[in-house]
């Protein structure tokens, strides 16, 4: 009696039916007269599992990669002959924040020209407040130049159900909160993400945060934090990640790991030494980070916590106080200087809805030329609160040290995320959404050799994919699907700079995704061949 397979089983055995399909039956792939999609052909093989490469070619079909190897009687309706040129794995960006940005501009060509055809957005606690939702539009749309999947972020499922309270939930809406989290794993998220530092999510406490961690980990997800800081008590705020982790027994990826502040640099190796020790004592934990000594978040960041209860409506009403006023702007004095900064002079305006002309202008030079004030610190903070007042904006926060950045990306359970955004022109947004492949793949191993081109493309490919759960994704293998990425390793570099940053990398010449050219020859094609993503809830949610 015939059995009906479940469809999750089906889903699972796709890429093992595909491979043996590809080298079994009357017409062996290789056979004279077959024919297939796409052939990359005599491009140097980087697989995506850090073993070394090897010259051979690369066969696609229907979306699938039908076989890897010496194919010279192979025919196909496109051939892309790749000599002296690395053939890889699509590149998976891990921290991503394109919610709105992709609607808007679903060919996300900042993305592809460096090479990436796979984001897991929802990041630093911040997803759509309905995922079915979300992967609905993304399909009504058509779908998008990239793949994409979601965590759902504790911020967002605060913010449904508390508000932006500044107190603990009561046990109701901690239940409340916990269901959303199960349903959004149904939906199809791939874990938990909080964002410590950010509205509501500031307001919570360790406890609150495991609850929503144990309820992810019942779908098999992962718990990915911005940690609550990255500065002065960076130490203390990764021992919480840790224990939230240990605590719902669930992996743990720490975001744009980072230390930050000059009262902080060098203390990677502090960090490091962490992350090394939790591993060793069973807890399986990674990292992922950009590699820039710059970061980019809203200037709002420097204020109290508690200042920030309510939203922006409030703060305005708080800064209308002289008494509160003042108090703020203490708190905020006190922390540069325990910051050891003198001034603000690596906090860049990056976007100003209100007046683009502060873009790219620091704190100190908006202080000093825009204002007329004097160059005093405290002067400076009364800027910032201007800024806060008017609207506030995107910075950019030149804030870390490059030996921090570079003992970083030695470390080999770290991968890649740019912490950018879907681009569409406007503003001075950090390089990092347009360059940070190539940067790796330019600086960081090429010209410094700090690490092997073979492990640059494991971190980017199959580490990530493994790490996020995506089944068929991050190697070249027969079965998989066929995103891959045809890169010059000679040339590839990121050209994107703090004041000109809009600008595509060089030597990414062909990006496929599902199967379809993407990039062809430099270009963009036009082609939205990306789907969504759905992690390992999601069989039991349909």
């Amino acid at each position: 009696m015939l059995q009906t397979v479940p469809r999750r089983h089906l889903v699972r055995l796709l890429p093992c039916v595909l491979a043996l399909l590809a080298g079994c039956g009357n017409a062996p792939v290789d056979a004279p007269g077959a024919e297939v999609d796409l052939l990359i052909r005599h491009g140097r093989v980087i697989d995506g599992s850090g073993s070394p490469g090897v010259i051979a070619d690369v066969a696609v079909s229907r979306g699938r990669i039908v076989a890897v190897g010496s194919l010279p009687q192979m025919r196909a309706a496109r051939t892309i002959d790749a000599r002296g040129q690395v053939v890889a794995p699509g590149f998976i960006d891990v921290h991503a924040h394109i919610e709105q940005g992709l609607f808007a501009n679903p060919s996300a060509h900042n993305y592809v020209h460096d090479g990436v055809t796979t984001v897991i957005t929802g990041n630093c606690g911040g997803s759509a407040d309905s995922l079915a939702a979300y992967f609905a539009r993304f399909e009504r749309i058509g779908g998008a130049s990239i793949n994409v999947a979601s965590l759902v972020g504790h911020n967002t499922v605060r913010r449904q159900v508390l508000g932006l309270a500044n107190r603990a939930p009561t046990p109701d809406e901690q239940r409340r909160m916990e269901a959303l989290v199960e349903q959004a794993m149904r939906e199809g998220a791939v874990g938990l993400s909080t964002g410590l530092i950010y509205l509501p999510g500031m307001y919570s406490n360790t406890d609150e945060v495991i609850g929503l961690a144990r309820a992810a980990a019942r779908h098999h997800g992962l718990y990915a934090s911005h940690i609550r800081d990255e500065g002065n008590k960076v130490v203390e705020a990764l021992n919480e990640a840790l224990d939230i982790g240990r605590a719902a027994k669930m992996p743990v990826q720490v975001s744009h790991f980072k230390v930050s502040a000059p009262a902080n640099w060098g203390r990677s190796r502090e960090t490091l030494a962490l992350i090394e020790r939790a591993r060793a004592g069973g807890l399986d934990v990674t990292i992922d980070q950009y590699p820039y000594s710059a970061s980019s978040t809203s200037l709002d960041v420097l204020l109290p916590d508690w200042a920030m209860e309510g939203g922006r409506a409030e703060v305005r009403k708080r800064l209308a106080d002289p008494a509160l006023h003042r108090r703020i702007a203490d708190e905020i004095v006190v922390q540069a200087r325990r910051n050891r900064r003198p001034d603000h002079s690596y906090a860049v305006v990056a976007r100003h809805a209100t007046d683009p002309s502060l873009d790219g202008l620091s704190i100190t030079a908006i202080n000093r030329e825009k204002k007329g004030r004097p160059a005093t610190l405290e002067a400076e903070v009364e800027t910032v609160l201007d800024l806060v007042v008017a609207g506030g904006a995107q910075m950019v926060f030149h804030g870390m040290n490059e030996d921090d950045v570079r003992a970083i990306l030695r470390y080999p359970h770290n991968m890649v995320g740019a912490d950018g955004g879907v681009q569409d022109g406007q503003g001075l947004p950090h390089p990092r959404s347009y360059g940070t492949n190539a940067r790796i793949l330019g600086k960081y191993v090429r010209e410094e050799r700090l690490i092997t081109l073979e492990e640059a493309v494991r971190r980017m490919t199959s580490l990530a994919a493994q790490r996020f759960q995506l089944k068929d994704r991050g190697l070249l293998r027969a079965g998989y699907a066929a995103d891959i990425v045809v890169f010059d390793p000679q040339r590839v570099i990121d050209t994107a700079t703090y004041s000109n940053p809009h600008q595509f990398p060089v030597g990414i010449g062909h990006v496929v995704v599902n199967g379809q050219l993407v990039v062809d020859a430099g270009r963009h094609t036009g082609v939205r061949s990306g789907v969504a993503l759905h992690g390992p809830g999601a069989a039991a949610g349909r």
